[in-house]
């Protein structure tokens, strides 16, 4: 739900170049250290980018507000996709647009053929997206972490689910 002073509707589409200024200020001022606004740019240069996977949340006077990332993972050998980083400017948090990036976001891998997306999140936010434990399909990342916290969503239910370990690309440093 948006706030009384969000905009009724949020604006999504892919990122442009002319985007990538304000993709990491979103960024720098979403977390506390630029480490996030580093990786979304490694990660543009490293064969997991996805054209089409970088999706923005925009005002309608074209402020960019909310940011959503889907690069390629591999579950052992078979592709999947990551999501993250994802962002919000401080000024519009708790207004929908994170979410509404995060589902531009998921409709556009749905649309690419897309099967699988994993998320190490929050496990009070994620879920409503339909993220549920990867562990329950058999899938774990390489490192610990909290398993409420290391989620999957399957984009299509009808599609074969791999099981095994997260290998992300290499910007993550994991």
């Amino acid at each position: 739900m948006n706030s009384m002073n969000s905009p009724l509707t949020w604006i999504t589409r892919p990122e442009t170049a002319a985007d990538i200024a304000a993709i990491r200020a979103v960024n720098l001022a979403a977390f506390p250290t630029p480490l996030e606004a580093d990786l979304v740019e490694a990660l543009r240069t490293d064969p997991a980018w996805i054209d089409g996977l970088s999706l923005v949340a925009q005002t309608p006077d074209g402020t960019i507000a909310g940011f959503a990332l889907l690069t390629r993972c591999h579950i052992d050998d078979s592709p999947a996709l990551v999501l993250g980083p994802c962002a919000v400017l401080p000024a519009h948090q708790r207004t929908g647009a994170g979410s509404a990036a995060i589902r531009a976001a998921l409709d556009a891998a749905r649309a690419q053929g897309e099967n699988l997306v994993t998320c190490l999140g929050h496990p009070g936010y994620y879920p409503r997206f339909g993220f549920t434990a990867a562990s329950s399909y058999g899938i774990r990342p390489a490192f610990d972490v909290p398993d409420e916290a290391m989620m999957v969503l399957a984009l299509d239910a009808t599609a074969p689910t791999p099981q095994g370990t997260i290998h992300y690309p290499a910007p993550f440093g994991v």
